[in-house]
């Protein structure tokens, strides 16, 4: 599986496209382009596998700032500002990372 089988890749380039800027990044805005907001939770997990870089079961920040990379290769790296909302939007319990339980409400909310 890939994320092209979750994920349309037009969806994926206008959400992309509509963070270009730096500081430009919204969660929410990014997960309804991608139609992630509309995936099951089980298939928010597939993806979460997907983000999760060194397999950990966790996001941790070092990782979250090459979210939009995990996406697509060419993407920004996020900026610490972009970073630090994204975990806080996410960390649910405080513990420094993003666990795939965490990522799905993240997702759905």
């Amino acid at each position: 599986m890939s994320l092209n089988d979750l994920i349309s890749p037009s969806d994926l380039a206008a959400a992309l496209r509509d963070c270009q800027a730096p500081d430009s990044f919204n969660h929410k805005k990014f997960f309804q382009l991608t139609g992630m907001a509309k995936k099951s939770s089980s298939q928010v997990k597939d993806i979460f596998r997907f983000l999760d870089n060194d397999q950990s079961g966790f996001i941790e920040e070092d990782e979250l700032k090459f979210f939009l990379q995990r996406f697509e290769s060419g993407a920004r790296v996020l900026t610490p500002t972009e970073t630090k909302s994204l975990m806080a939007a996410a960390d649910h319990d405080g513990d420094g990372k993003i666990g795939a339980d965490e990522f799905v409400e993240m997702v759905h909310s």
